[in-house]
């Protein structure tokens, strides 16, 4: 066996590792007797209720979103030559944000089901919005043309979300609770509505990834290989769109994922992203439900969502990463 082939293996029950630990363990505590109940005789107890309402549509959650945030990231860097970019940089992050603002704002939206619709249409536009402009211009899009045009329109949606919140307190209070960035208080439905565009993102980025290992090599190099440049980098947008605007509408705004993620997978893989989006989405998935669980017990009864942790523990590992200069190179 290969130390690819083992690696996955190896992945593979890390996560099934944490899964089990993500439904046994919370902010209550459960002994493993009660939690065996709930899976396989429940009765509608409380603690039944608490395992199979809360803790395994959140575990599902998020090994969803870890997946769909690691391979997003790993494309994101391999299609903007960036070892500091992360999936928001298209400006998807930034246009959920503000369609989520416009949809308390303006409708009056209230319900975490009704923002989803609003976040993902918003992150769609945002990346055709940033594809545009980056392809404007006799050469198309470029990695550096579309990390400027990311830039300059999250800047500019960032502005307009900051005003709209100040103004307006409902907005506010509803924005910070999904800016913070959580897989908590989401039910199965949450999921179903946004697994279609994940899978159909999975699906996109594995056909992607032989044309981005020639990408890799420079656009002229791979016009030699018979790639075509414009289709391979337009698959590339699309997925990315589709595996970060279903995660960030779902869950908010998650950071470190998609910007550590990929570094981790590519000291086990090296470059060739046939191997690396796996790593990328086993790894994610691993991380996020991690932080989830350490989140569930450093502050009982209480929690920490998520996104802080991965904000807390994410910090000082990509610093780390950063300064083994081997790890950033793409």
């Amino acid at each position: 066996m290969s130390r690819r082939s083992l690696g996955l293996l190896v992945l593979l029950v890390a996560l099934v590792v944490v899964s089990v630990a993500s439904i046994a363990i919370g902010s209550k505590e459960l002994a493993l007797s009660d939690v065996w109940h709930a899976l396989f005789t429940p009765s509608g107890t409380e603690n039944d209720v608490v395992v199979r309402d809360l803790r395994i549509p959140r575990t599902l959650l998020g090994i969803a979103v870890g997946i769909a945030l690691g391979v997003g990231g790993a494309l994101m860097q391999g299609h903007t030559r960036n070892p500091l970019a992360d999936p928001g940089i298209l400006g998807v992050t930034h246009g959920a944000a503000l369609a989520v603002v416009l949809s308390i704002f303006v409708f009056g939206v209230s319900s975490l089901v009704g923002y989803i619709w609003f976040a993902f249409a918003g992150a769609m536009v945002a990346s055709v919005i940033v594809f545009l402009l980056g392809s404007a211009g006799r050469g198309g899009p470029s990695p550096v043309t579309l990390a400027l045009a990311g830039a300059a329109v999250s800047a500019l949606m960032h502005g307009l979300v900051s005003a709209i919140v100040l103004i307006d307190q409902q907005s506010l209070d509803a924005f910070r609770f999904w800016q913070v960035g959580g897989i908590a208080n989401r039910d199965l439905t949450v999921l179903a509505q946004v697994e279609p565009f994940l899978l159909a993102g999975l699906l996109l980025a594995a056909f992607n990834a032989p044309g981005l290992n020639a990408l890799s090599l420079g656009d002229d190099v791979a016009r030699s290989l018979g790639v075509r440049v414009g289709r391979t980098r337009v698959q590339g947008v699309v997925a990315i769109t589709l595996l970060v605007g279903g995660a960030v509408a779902a869950c908010g705004p998650i950071g470190f994922i998609g910007l550590v993620v990929p570094h981790v997978a590519r000291a086990i893989t090296g470059p060739d992203y046939r191997w690396l989006l796996p790593f990328s989405a086993l790894v994610g998935a691993i991380l996020l439900l991690f932080a989830d669980i350490v989140g569930r017990v450093v502050a009982r009864p209480s929690e920490v969502e998520v996104g802080v942790m991965l904000a807390l523990l994410g910090a000082p590992f990509f610093i780390y990463l950063v300064r083994r200069k081997n790890l950033v190179k793409i």
